[in-house]
């Protein structure tokens, strides 16, 4: 096993500091959350905006540049983002975070300093996807025009998180535009693009699925903002129905696939199942008063995009380092830890909703994400640090 340092390998690659901030605050966000929740620690900031735009914009946004900074040239046929610029904003990214940790535990305004600061190093990431889209000399653009326009409600859902700090009505605005407008669509808007070419599907691209999903996330972001479930419902099936007819359609064949590929499948099935179980979720809601404590939300964020996320980041991260980007046995167990990872929240989710007493499934759920990314971590991570062959 060859584990010597290659000299200034660390920053070779855009990929590489932006996956390794992701998961360092993948694991010190989730610490820190779940010792306040148990009430060990003292935040100076309130515990769901701590815990949401943490999760938004200092893991899922970081990991999200270093997958898109690497291959979005690349969709745009545009030259690479030159070191100078991408290091540049991994230090502010890195200075946002560790900004708005020091901030949780200080003052309200030092927090707001550093999500101002994230948000900074967030505009310079859309500035730079803005002018590859503009100069790239690809004749197909769609996806990317998906890609790129989601970054910007990435940008409103920033800025309102911040708002938020000192307008609480904000708050339900900033988490759904954050999170369906621009975490899941985002995710969903690059899974549509490469899955199928990865998985070597030969079904005609429908045109129009992606815009009709659009619209369908716009109107899942606005009832749930304004707590109309019934019409949430109403989208949450419509979704559910629309993606598994047109998934089908695919003919992904993930029982035939490698790991490194149905991975991917079963991330991407994850989205209307997700959306089927938030409709139930719903309804027990509006007809028993139960409530199952952000079960929909937790479906989505590990079972849809944590999968994938994980599954392209393994990905990336082998390919990019000369290694035959492949599923070995340790990978394949990662992968299908995550869905464990689901089960503990969803678990607790249940706890919650039918009163079984068993508070201890949170310390089991929170556990399991920090052995997931310490994990991932430490097999990975010396890859992206080092070029390390594994």
């Amino acid at each position: 096993m060859n584990t010597q340092i290659k000299p200034n390998y660390f920053l070779s690659q855009p990929h590489q500091p932006f996956f390794l901030l992701g998961v360092l605050n993948a694991i010190v966000m989730m610490l820190l959350f779940a010792l306040s929740y148990k009430g060990i620690l003292s935040l100076a900031v309130d515990a769901k905006i701590f815990h949401v735009y943490s999760l938004t914009f200092l893991v899922f946004t970081n990991v999200f540049t270093g997958f898109l900074f690497t291959t979005f040239p690349k969709f745009n046929q545009s030259e690479l983002i030159s070191k100078k610029y991408y290091v540049n904003t991994f230090l502010i990214s890195l200075l946002g975070s560790a900004l708005f940790v020091a901030g949780s535990f200080i003052s309200t305004e030092l927090t707001a300093l550093g999500m101002f600061t994230t948000f900074i190093a967030e505009l310079i990431i859309v500035m730079k996807l803005h002018s590859i889209y503009n100069t790239g000399k690809a004749t197909d653009k769609k996806d990317s025009f998906w890609i790129l326009n989601t970054n910007y409600f990435g940008l409103i859902g920033n800025i309102s998180f911040i708002l938020s700090l000192y307008v609480p009505a904000a708050l339900s605005s900033a988490i759904n535009i954050s999170f369906y407008l621009y975490l899941i669509f985002l995710a969903f808007s690059v899974g549509q693009r490469m899955i199928p070419f990865f998985s070597h599907s030969f079904a005609v691209k429908n045109e129009n699925f992606i815009k009709i999903v659009f619209v369908l996330f716009v109107a899942k972001a606005l009832f749930s903002s304004l707590e109309i479930k019934t019409a949430e419902i109403l989208i949450d099936l419509l979704l559910s129905i629309y993606m598994t007819l047109e998934f089908k359609r695919w003919e992904l064949r993930p029982f035939e696939s490698p790991a490194i590929l149905w991975v991917l499948h079963l991330a991407l099935f994850w989205l209307p199942t997700a959306f089927l179980l938030s409709a139930l979720s719903l309804l027990g809601e509006i007809f028993f008063d139960i409530s199952f404590y952000f079960l929909n939300i937790h479906l989505l964020a590990i079972g849809f995009l944590t999968t994938l996320l994980i599954g392209f980041g393994t990905r990336v991260t082998l390919g990019h380092s000369g290694q035959p980007p492949h599923g070995d046995k340790f990978a394949t167990a990662i992968f299908i830890f995550i869905q464990v990872v689901v089960l503990g929240r969803a678990l607790f989710s249940f706890n919650i909703a039918f009163g079984w007493g068993l508070n201890f499934l949170f310390d089991i759920s929170f556990t399991l994400w920090l052995i997931l990314f310490v994990v991932w971590g430490l097999r990975y991570g010396r890859v992206l640090y080092s070029g390390a062959k594994i």
